[in-house]
């Protein structure tokens, strides 16, 4: 599947260019992440580069501040790696957007009622879907 892809992009100009433009973001990403503070590792990502300027999102506000303090000397690594970046700009990307659940609701079964439950399960075939089903209740059940 994966030669297929490669084959595919490769085939014309415009998705050519697309792929190697982001092989040249990915290649710029391993080199930011090395050149990034301890506290910034996973915190910022490339987002574009175009005529020099490396545009990146931070993942909070905080982020966003303490990369802008290191930019000189970010600049200055990549640079020396072999990256035309001149500038960077700094963005704060959006929050992720969680989904809320609500909790499981939890069902409480009274002790007679599990003794009873129990008792009508084993009165069942061993085979039986029923069986199987009220024995998981009576193990889950909380007092």
């Amino acid at each position: 599947m994966t030669r297929l892809l490669s084959r595919f992009l490769g085939s014309g100009d415009a998705l050519a260019r697309l792929q190697d433009h982001a092989a040249r973001l990915r290649k710029l990403q391993a080199a930011l992440d090395a050149c990034l503070p301890a506290q910034l590792q996973g915190q910022c990502q490339i987002a574009n580069l175009k005529d020099g300027t490396l545009v990146v999102s931070a993942r909070s506000g905080a982020a966003a501040v303490r990369l802008r303090q290191t930019l000189p000397s970010i600049v200055e690594r990549l640079q020396h790696g072999g990256h035309a970046v001149h500038t960077i700009k700094v963005k704060v990307g959006t929050p992720e957007q969680v989904q809320w659940r609500r909790p499981p609701t939890e069902r409480h079964i009274s002790p007679t009622a599990k003794a009873s439950l129990e008792a009508f399960a084993h009165s069942l075939p061993d085979d039986s879907p029923l069986r199987a089903s009220l024995e998981r209740l009576v193990q889950r059940g909380k007092d």
